[in-house]
This record gives structure tokens, C-alpha cells and sequence, in this order.
């Protein structure tokens, strides 16, 4: 198995499979849906395309300009209605209303981070909307919206939202499975911000917090951080005091580089540094220069997971090449999530038969069972606790680190696949240096 993750494509095998988009090939094949070709659907689809979380929305335009293309050849009349979050949850909140009330959506699809999918999502149980999300993890996706996220015994399912993603359980065990391939004290410094993902990740009780006392780890946290914040010599002077080896956490793309130039500026470099959000994708670490060399994350899709695209049959390696190949940029891991999630849409529209009844699309929703380029999504309640069972599919979840590239940039190389052996491996953690 090569030691990268992406994968040698000829431009031949490009234009035969993926066909530019990663949509279009292969559609043909398919049955008709069982609404009539003269039936207009609208998605609604709100992410945030702008401010600080805009890395995640890099490939909305690649994908639902090739959605496009493949609900034409499948005879699908579907208009897709994009909204910008500004990476504001206020502002997401405000956009899903319009698109219920104005635009008269018959489906909401929304994606990235808390701060998106919460506000979209709550509005849509308070409008009877049924809602599609992901690309955030399930418990301050699903916690975070109860009356009450501080106590578990008035917790309660959802009627319209439904979420694909894996969980803070994955990313903890991700972690700590390749921090063990390193030599450290187990000292654990945590950058939290104050918002949902912080808040869920650094909680007490669902957190990182008790597994990794569990696991003898000692964390460090010095508490939550707004976004956005220019300096973080409190965080730094307090992991250099207490000796700390590991930093984690889950920052947004500017914070991380802010806390990563004044750590090296401050003398403080941790063996391992495996952050969540911000270094997801290649030019948050291209902006770090030489100095993003073995920084880790949780890999949620690569080009070298085995999944392929109910829509299409393009695997995940001709859909990294077809992006690439459309915007001469290189693979970011929303790709996959992106055209999952609108796999499913047009999975649930093509099972129903009036898709302006939203209780018809609801149990369409709940009734998915699909094989797509991010895994198997179905809503049977596997590995999920009882009391989000109804609305959470969890998907498969690997670690990797980034690598310096003779000529420049950067690879992502898996390093960890304990949770997922399915994922293949492309080396082994490194200690930063």
C-alpha cells in the first residue's frame, strides 16, 4: 500500500468515471424515481461559504453543480436553493427560516459544524421541515439542542432532523489509538472554545474529559476561549508549566494558526498535536509553512476509502481526481460528506411519491438504506445510545498526519484505523520535531 493517501489516476481514468464532477457518470443507469419527471422538488441547503468556517463549504459549488447534471439524466426536476451561514449561527438560523417560508423548500440539507447545523436543524423541528445534516459530530449536533443539554433524562428524539457523522467517542478513540504510537508523558493540553464543538468536546461528562482520565491521561485545560482570540500565551504558559506533551482540541482554521505561530514564538513544541476542525484541510496547513509538518487530525474521508457513490459508481479516488481536475485545487475532506449528503437526498426524494408532504419525506429520511461514498447511511440506531437512536447514523472515522512534500506542500497520511480497519493505513505516527 503507498505511504500517501492520494492515488495515481491517469487523466484517462478521470474522464471515463468521474466525468469532471463526480456525479455524472454512471447516472444513466439508473431506475427512474417513482415521482413524476414533471414533479419540482426544492432543497433547501444552507453552509457556511463565508467567515471562518469557510474551508468546509470548499466544495459545495463542485458537487451541486455536478447534482445538477445527474438528476437531469435521472429525469429528477430539482431545483437546489444555496444559503450562506456567514458562519454565523444567527444568521443560519435566519436563512433556514426563509428558505421554509419564502422559498417553500420540501428539503433542508445542511452541513459543517455546530454553529450551521444546530440553528438549521431547531429551526426545522420548530417548522415541521425534514432536515438532513452532518459534518459535525453527533452529540453537540444532538445535545446541544435539547431544553435542557445539562440533563440527560429530559433528553428526547427529534421528529424532522436527521444526522450523519460519527461522535466524540470516534475522534477520542482516533486520538488516543495514535497518540500511543508515540512515546510521551500523557500529559494532554486542551484548546476548547466557547461553542458548541468546544463545549461538547471539553464537557465533563460526554467529553474527552473522563475517557482520557480512563485511559491515564492527565489533561491540562485552562478553560474556554472565545474564537477568534489573538493571543493565546495563557494557554501556552500554562501547557509549558505543567509539562504537557500532547495539545488537542478543536479550534477553528485562523485560531489554530494564531496558537501555533505564538507556541513556536514561545518556545513550547508538544510531541504530538492532534487538532480537530482546523487543520482538516491542506491550505489551513500550507499556511503554516514548514512548521505543519506531523500535525494530526481525524480523517473523516480520503481518496483511499472504499466507498463508491450510489449515484455514480465513482470511487472516492476519482472523486478527489474529478475535483482536482475541476478546481485545479487539491482534495479537502468535505468532498465526500457533500456528495453523500445530497446521495441521500436524492435517495429520499426518489422514494417519495408527493415530496411536498413532509411527514412522506420524514419517513422516507428515516427509512434510508445506502450504500454511499462515505459508507452505509441508515438510521437503525447501530452503535448510538437509545436516546439519539432514532436520528444519528454514525459513519466511519480514521486518524492521519500531515506530511511535507519534497517539492511543497503537504500529503495526509492515515496513521491510525483501529475504529475502521476497512480504511487502509499509509504509515505510521511520527513525533513532531
Amino acid at each position: 500500500m503507498t505511504k500517501l493517501v492520494t492515488q495515481r489516476l491517469t487523466r484517462r481514468t478521470l474522464l471515463k468515471s468521474a466525468a469532471a464532477t463526480g456525479f455524472v457518470a454512471g447516472a444513466s443507469g439508473l431506475p427512474m424515481p417513482a415521482i413524476a419527471q414533471n414533479k419540482a422538488v426544492k432543497i433547501g441547503y444552507v453552509s457556511p461559504q463565508t467567515g471562518p468556517l469557510a474551508a468546509f463549504a470548499e466544495a459545495d459549488a463542485f458537487t451541486i453543480e455536478g447534482l445538477k447534471a445527474v438528476t437531469k439524466s435521472l429525469g429528477l426536476d430539482i431545483e437546489v436553493v444555496v444559503k450562506d451561514s456567514q458562519s454565523n449561527p444567527n444568521r443560519a438560523a435566519e436563512v433556514a427560516k426563509e428558505l421554509i417560508v419564502n422559498d417553500e423548500v420540501n428539503l433542508m440539507c445542511v452541513a459543517s459544524t455546530p454553529e450551521t447545523t444546530n440553528p438549521v436543524a431547531t429551526t426545522c423541528e420548530a417548522e415541521g421541515m425534514p432536515c438532513i445534516s452532518t459534518k459535525a459530530p453527533w452529540q453537540p449536533w444532538f445535545i446541544g439542542q435539547q431544553g435542557n443539554p445539562g440533563d440527560p433524562s429530559t433528553w428526547k428524539p427529534f421528529d424532522f432532523a436527521y444526522h450523519f457523522f460519527w461522535g466524540l467517542e470516534d475522534v477520542i478513540a482516533v486520538f488516543t489509538n495514535m497518540w500511543a504510537q508515540v512515546e510521551t508523558n500523557k500529559k494532554v493540553g486542551g484548546l476548547f472554545p466557547n461553542d458548541g464543538d468546544g463545549n461538547a468536546w471539553g464537557d465533563k461528562t460526554v467529553g474527552f474529559p473522563p475517557v482520557l482520565a480512563e485511559k491515564g491521561f492527565t489533561l491540562n485545560d485552562p478553560g474556554r476561549y472565545q474564537n477568534l482570540t489573538d493571543d493565546f500565551s495563557a494557554q501556552i504558559n500554562a501547557f509549558k508549566s505543567g509539562g504537557v506533551e500532547i495539545i488537542t482540541g478543536v479550534m477553528i482554521p485562523p485560531d489554530f494558526t494564531t496558537f501555533w505561530n505564538q507556541a513556536k514564538q514561545q518556545g513550547f513544541t508538544p510531541k504530538v498535536a492532534s487538532i480537530g476542525k482546523a487543520i482538516l484541510f491542506p491550505q489551513a496547513v500550507e499556511a503554516l509553512g514548514n512548521q505543519g509538518n506531523n500535525l494530526s487530525s481525524e480523517v473523516w474521508w480520503s481518496p483511499t476509502h472504499p466507498f463508491k457513490s450510489s449515484l455514480t459508481g465513482v470511487s472516492c479516488a476519482e472523486l478527489a481526481v474529478g475535483f482536482t481536475e475541476a478546481t485545479k485545487r487539491p482534495w479537502t475532506q468535505p468532498i465526500g460528506f457533500i456528495h453523500a449528503l445530497f446521495e441521500v437526498a436524492v435517495d429520499v426524494i426518489r422514494r417519495v411519491d408527493d415530496p411536498t408532504n413532509a411527514e412522506a419525506v420524514t419517513a422516507a429520511i428515516a427509512a434510508t438504506n445506502l450504500d454511499t461514498i462515505v459508507g452505509h447511511i441508515e438510521w437503525n440506531g447501530a452503535n448510538v445510545p437509545p436516546f439519539a437512536a432514532k436520528n444519528i447514523c454514525k459513519t466511519p472515522l480514521v486518524g492521519g498526519q500531515w506530511r511535507l512534500k519534497d517539492g511543497g506542500g503537504y500529503d495526509l497520511v492515515i496513521t491510525d484505523n483501529k475504529t475502521a480497519p476497512e480504511i487502509p493505513t499509509g504509515g505510521k505516527m511520527e513525533a513532531i520535531s
